[in-house]
C-alpha cells in the first residue's frame, strides 16, 4: 500500500518549499518525472507514478541512453505526485536540501503489466517514457533490497552520447541549478558544480510565468 509517513516524517512543511503529503491521481495516472539535484552530492530523482504517490529513486549519475550501460538507482520513499512539478531549493540544514531542477516530464506506459505496484514488489518494471528528453522502452530491475537498476532498451532512441550533458537545463524554465539557486534564495556557487562549464551564464529566464513551459531539446 503506497503510503506518504515516511515523506511527512522526514520534512518540516513550515520550512521547506515542498509540497505536502497528498496523496491524488494525474489524469493519466502514469506520470513521470526525472528531477536534478544538488544535495550533498548531485544525482537525480527518477519518479513513477503509480497508486496515488511517486515511485522514487536516486540516481547517482543519471539516466543514460546507451542500453549498454547500467544505472545504479537506490529507491527512496513515496513523494507526493504534486512535487513533480517542484523547482527550487530546499533550505540547507533541511533533509535534502539543496536546488532542484525539473530535468524532465511526462507520461509513461508500463509493458507487459497493469500493475505498476506488484510489478514494483516482484522486482522488474518494463516500461516505455515519453517525455522532452527520455524517450522510448526502459527497464527497472531490483537487485537487492532498495538497489535496483535502471537501463535503456536497444530501440530508436538509443545513443552513445550522454543526454545529462546534452540537455542540462529544466524544462520548464529552461534555467540551470546556478540559476535556479540564484533566483531562489539559494547557493548559486554550490550548485553550480552540478552544471556543465560549458553552459554560457543566464541562459534561461529568471522566472517562469505559472502555467507556462518553454520549448526544449528533444532526442530524435
Amino acid at each position: 500500500m503506497a503510503s506518504l509517513s515516511e515523506y511527512k516524517k522526514k520534512r518540516k512543511f513550515d520550512k521547506t518549499p515542498e509540497p505536502g503529503p497528498q496523496k491524488k491521481r494525474t489524469k493519466s495516472g502514469h506520470l513521470f518525472v526525472v528531477q536534478k539535484h544538488r544535495a550533498t552530492q548531485l544525482h537525480y530523482d527518477f519518479r513513477l507514478e503509480a497508486d496515488g504517490v511517486l515511485k522514487s529513486w536516486a540516481v547517482p549519475k543519471g539516466p543514460s541512453l546507451d542500453p549498454k550501460v547500467k544505472r545504479l538507482a537506490m529507491q527512496v520513499e513515496d513523494h507526493p505526485v504534486d512535487y513533480a512539478k517542484f523547482e527550487g531549493v530546499i533550505p540547507e540544514g533541511e533533509y535534502g536540501g539543496g536546488t532542484v531542477m525539473v530535468w524532465d516530464y511526462g507520461t509513461y506506459e508500463p509493458e507487459g503489466t497493469d500493475d505498476v505496484s506488484e510489478a514494483l514488489r516482484e522486482g522488474e518494471l518494463k516500461f516505455k517514457l515519453n517525455g522532452e528528453k527520455l524517450k522510448g522502452s526502459w527497464v527497472l530491475v531490483r537487485t537487492r533490497g532498495r538497489q535496483w537498476l535502471l537501463m535503456k532498451h536497444r530501440d530508436y532512441y538509443t545513443t552513445e552520447e550522454d543526454v545529462t550533458e546534452l540537455a542540462p537545463v529544466s524544462i520548464f524554465t529552461r534555467r540551470t541549478l546556478a540559476e535556479i539557486a540564484e533566483d531562489e534564495g539559494g547557493n548559486p556557487k554550490k550548485a553550480s558544480t552540478g552544471d556543465p562549464k560549458t553552459i554560457p551564464r543566464r541562459t534561461g529566464v529568471k522566472r517562469r510565468k505559472k502555467g507556462q513551459r518553454a520549448k526544449v531539446w528533444h532526442s530524435s
